[in-house]
Formats: C-alpha cells, structure tokens, sequence
C-alpha cells in the first residue's frame, strides 16, 4: 500500500506558482499607484517615517533580548567568592 510521506516538505504559498503570480501582480499595481500618486504620498513622508518607528519596535518580536524565557543562567559570583 501506499502511505503518504510525512517527510516531504510541501512549499509555502509563496514559492508556488499561483503566490509568484499573486506577489508579481501586487508589485505592479502598487508601482502604477505610487507613481500616479507620488504627490500625495511625498506630503505625508514624514508622518510615515515617524510611524514607522514604532511599527518596527512593534514587528520585531523582542527575540534578540537576553535573559528573557527559561533559560538556565549561572549562578552570579559575589564579592565573597574567593575562586
């Protein structure tokens, strides 16, 4: 009989032929409105440079912080340990 392997990596929606197409489709329109709208959006430049701050703080998920989590951590020497 045949089983169905449990070990085959199926691709993300992104590497398949339909999430290009959907992706490529997305970076023309967005193109074709920004230059039809490179006025507009020049205004408002520095208000989306400010909000992009706190959207990049938000979006970074706080991985890269140590001590966070279950981590063992050693024991702290203090100024009576005489190693």
């Amino acid at each position: 009989m045949d089983q169905p392997d449990h070990n085959a990596h199926t691709p993300s929606f992104w590497r398949r032929p339909a999430g290009m197409a959907l992706a490529t489709a997305a970076l023309i329109a967005g193109f074709f409105l920004l230059r039809e709208h490179w006025g507009h959006v020049l205004g408002y430049w520095p208000y989306l440079l400010l909000l992009a701050c706190p959207l990049m703080h938000l979006m970074h998920g706080h991985g890269g912080h140590g001590g966070h989590g279950n981590h063992a951590q050693p024991p702290r020497r203090t100024h009576n340990d005489k190693e």
